[in-house]
């Protein structure tokens, strides 16, 4: 088959294999293939057992894979074959150097652009896929500005705005698609040529362009306006809890006004995830290096209120479970940073865990999607840890429940037998407001939710 269009996507994590599967399902004339350096990563989205989990992603995998969707470890060969090239490799928070556990490292995106500049033989756009810091362009710019002859390359920024647990959705019907450019005949060209490609599922009034800078910067800044609503509603978890206000009750009356919204209300241990704690830190970074000393110590309060939200909640399983929890069994129900994924990067379960090792706990943790990856962030910590998926099995014979993840399935559980299968008092510690606390306490539970007051039978 001929192809209408040939597209590149070097990396083949939670962005680029979900973003390159709705081109390829939408885009049946184009080839699309998304290379990776990991060769575990490429074969498993070459079987049946894909390394990222979305509702509904398997299903489109299965339809393209093969026919206009390939997943392949031949970089060079592949940069040489097409002349459209989404960038989508990690972009961690620095463990090292200037700007340690604030800044984006960009290491990959560097050794990603010197490939390219390497293996070219033509013109080729260069699109940003990953979330970088804003005049990272710029950098990619001055690499591939160096090559020889003819060959000229063209930077776009096009952020995804997808959430993990509905990315399918949000790719096939997204709020927005942005794209930045330089404002520059060739940049206009450049961008012209990627709005083809989204307009053919996505209309054209929801296909934002911009320059290349105010793009890169507003996906840092959409991470962070989130985060803040995140926290704001965390802080005031704790006055109701101080208060017998119900958390509920508030956000629902605060997201009654139209100009707030409902959104991004429901308190919780916190947020977690690859996003929103490295960009708001990346952020502040910037915001620091160009001497907005106020503006970064606003965006760092976010990130200090996700922890102590954490912290509180570790508290107060200590305190009330009279003071130790050494030999006590907890089961933790959900591991992923939220639901619908098998993402665990900087889930609060994390912490949460090790927290509770630190103090001689025993935990048996549960998660239907997660538990591969539970068990390589738990790697190396010590203490008695079991991994069951069951949650029934997992809660057997434990002093406590801790729901940590806002899996729909937690709300269906039978609690009646699960309180009769575990040591009394029987404590309930719901992170995630999704039980029904009345009724859990009229079971037998002594029931502790966030933002509300606690239900007792002491």
């Amino acid at each position: 088959m001929k192809f209408k269009k040939k597209i590149l996507c070097i990396g083949a994590g939670y962005v680029g294999g979900p973003s390159m599967a709705m081109i390829a399902y939408k885009c049946p004339d184009y080839k699309i293939t998304v290379v990776d350096i990991n060769q575990e990563r490429i074969d498993a989205w070459n079987s049946s057992q894909l390394p990222v989990y979305e509702p509904g992603l398997d299903k489109i995998i299965k339809m393209c894979r093969g026919k206009n969707l390939f997943f392949s470890k031949d970089i060079k060969n592949q940069i040489k074959e097409n002349d459209i090239i989404f960038v989508s490799v990690n972009t961690p928070t620095k463990t090292y150097g200037a700007g340690a556990d604030m800044a984006a490292d960009l290491q990959y995106v560097e050794k990603t652009a010197r490939q390219i500049l390497k293996y070219s033989q033509s013109s080729k756009i260069v699109i940003e896929k990953s979330t970088l810091p804003v005049k990272t362009a710029l950098a990619m710019e001055k690499i591939l500005s160096s090559a020889k002859g003819k060959i000229k390359f063209e930077i776009l920024s096009n952020p995804e705005f997808l959430a993990e647990g509905t990315a399918v959705s949000d790719l096939e019907n997204p709020d927005r698609v942005l794209i930045g450019s330089r404002e520059t005949k060739s940049g206009l060209k450049a961008r012209a040529r990627l709005i083809e490609i989204y307009s053919r599922w996505v209309p054209l009034n929801k296909i934002m362009t911009s320059n290349i800078w105010s793009c890169e910067l507003s996906k840092l800044v959409a991470n962070a306006f989130l985060a803040q609503r995140v926290s704001s509603i965390n802080s005031i978890s704790a006055l109701c809890e101080k208060t017998d206000a119900d958390i509920n009750e508030v956000a629902n009356a605060v997201g009654m006004d139209s100009r707030i919204g409902n959104k991004f209300l429901n308190a919780g241990i916190g947020f977690g995830g690859s996003c929103f704690k490295k960009d708001i830190l990346n952020l502040v970074y910037l915001c620091n290096y160009y001497n907005l000393r106020e503006v970064a110590s606003y965006w760092e309060s976010v990130v200090k209120i996700n922890q102590y939200q954490q912290e509180r909640f570790i508290a107060n399983i200590l305190h009330t479970m009279f003071g130790t929890l050494a030999g006590k069994k907890i089961c933790i129900l959900g591991f992923a940073f939220k639901a619908n994924t098998s993402d665990t990067r900087e889930s609060p379960a994390i912490y949460i865990s090790q927290k509770l090792l630190a103090e001689h706990a025993e935990i048996n943790i549960s998660d239907p999607r997660a538990l591969n990856n539970a068990e390589i962030d738990l790697s190396g910590v010590k203490g008695k840890i079991s991994y069951i998926e069951d949650p029934y099995k997992a809660a057997a014979g434990c002093h406590a429940l801790v729901i940590l993840t806002d899996w729909d399935l937690y709300r269906k559980l039978d609690f009646r037998k699960i309180y009769i299968s575990m040591v009394k008092p029987a404590f309930l510690f719901d992170g995630r407001n999704v039980i029904d606390r009345k009724k859990c306490h009229s079971i037998g539970f002594n029931i502790y939710v966030i933002g509300k007051r606690a239900l007792t039978h002491f």
